[in-house]
């Protein structure tokens, strides 16, 4: 195990800046994962952490040695790829053990280790197996094995479970979690899928345009995001626009487009009358029951019509239209109050569970700030 430090990290491709000043700490022996959407550098940065990338610049450190300028075969580091590049004229076992032929280690030795690689995941019934003959999810425990067989400081994982189907691909996640519990090796995960990281990761980084947004445990950055993009990008929400129209002792008031008043807290966030806001709606956090279509109080509510309902399997989406906009909230499939379009609803919600964002995306209030 080691610990990892990026520091300052810039890659650039001719004009395009592919990762722009990122810094970075993981822990020895945390499984870290970078999740943001394609294009965003997180690949970029896992290559300049292994050494498939030097940094245009910054600096890398492992187990507090710099590595930077080091190749990749000096750093102590392995990657496993979305392609599960096995070699099919070797067995599984020569497959696992390659890595450490390449290193000198003797036949007799690398065979063992292979072997206990193939156990760790659930392979050793296929040491003598061709890879062609296995599926999907039985090379990528290959892959993985191969990968740990070298005992790396780092285990780096470039979407590895991309191309799994959806169910394949939700248990090998429980699975690499699992191996990395055994393991106890710093594993650094890159994903543009948010599921896969919460069920993964003890912390995550997201990017965002080169950079990292926030980093933080799994549901720290979900119930409490510093950024907009983070709000937008982690699950599914609703947004409104808002108009400041006072300010309090403990935050904001501001008219929003549905035609009510939302009340803000923003702690120190300074916010001011006429600033224009971007108020979010988690549909979790919604109360929602019939009501006789009368228009709402201009409190922390709505009343509004359902306009339409989507079947989700195990969840059903209703979409429901006030002042013009649409808000939606959700409902588990088989719940004991249904709802059909027509039906007239009054949506309220605790002020506390509010989240706002300024014109520039930054995070200035709600989540009982």
């Amino acid at each position: 195990m080691a610990s990892v430090t990026l520091s300052d990290l810039r890659k650039e491709y001719g004009d395009l800046t592919a990762v722009d000043g990122l810094s970075l700490d993981v822990d020895d022996g945390e499984l870290l994962c970078l999740l943001g959407p394609s294009g965003c550098g997180k690949s970029t940065t896992l290559r300049m952490l292994g050494g498939l990338e030097t940094p245009t610049d910054g600096d890398v450190h492992i187990g507090g040695d710099a590595v930077t300028d080091q190749p990749p075969y000096e750093r102590n580091t392995s990657m496993v790829f979305q392609s599960w590049a096995l070699f099919p004229h070797k067995s599984v076992l020569e497959n696992v053990a390659f890595g450490l032929k390449m290193d000198g280690v003797g036949e007799d030795e690398r065979h063992e280790r292979a072997r206990e690689m193939l156990d760790v995941v659930e392979m050793s019934g296929f040491a003598d197996h061709d890879p062609t003959d296995l599926s999907g999810g039985q090379k990528q425990r290959v892959a993985l094995a191969r990968s740990l067989a070298i005992e790396p400081d780092v285990l780096l994982l470039d979407e590895p479970l991309s191309n799994l189907d959806k169910r394949l691909r939700e248990q090998m996640q429980l699975e690499l979690r699992n191996i990395h519990d055994e393991v106890e090796t710093t594993f650094v995960h890159v994903t543009h899928d948010q599921n896969e990281a919460f069920t993964l990761a003890d912390r995550i980084g997201i990017m965002n345009d080169g950079q990292i947004e926030q980093v933080g445990a799994p549901r720290e950055v979900y119930d409490d995001p510093v950024s907009l993009f983070i709000e937008e990008f982690l699950g599914d929400t609703n947004l409104v626009d808002a108009t400041v129209t006072e300010t309090t002792e403990t935050g904001v008031v501001a008219d929003t487009a549905l035609g009510t008043e939302a009340a803000i807290p923003t702690g120190d966030a300074a916010v001011a009358a006429g600033d224009e806001l971007t108020v979010s709606f988690r549909p979790e956090e919604l109360d929602v029951e019939r009501a006789d279509g009368g228009a709402s109080d201009g409190g922390a509510s709505i009343t509004g019509e359902i306009t339409d309902v989507l079947y989700r399997g195990s969840s059903v989406r209703f979409y429901v239209e006030s002042a013009g906009e649409h808000v939606f909230f959700e409902q588990s499939v088989g719940a004991d109050t249904d709802f059909a379009v027509g039906d007239t609803v009054a949506v309220s919600w605790d002020p506390d569970d509010l989240l706002a964002f300024a014109a520039d995306g930054d995070r200035v209030g709600g989540g009982g700030s």
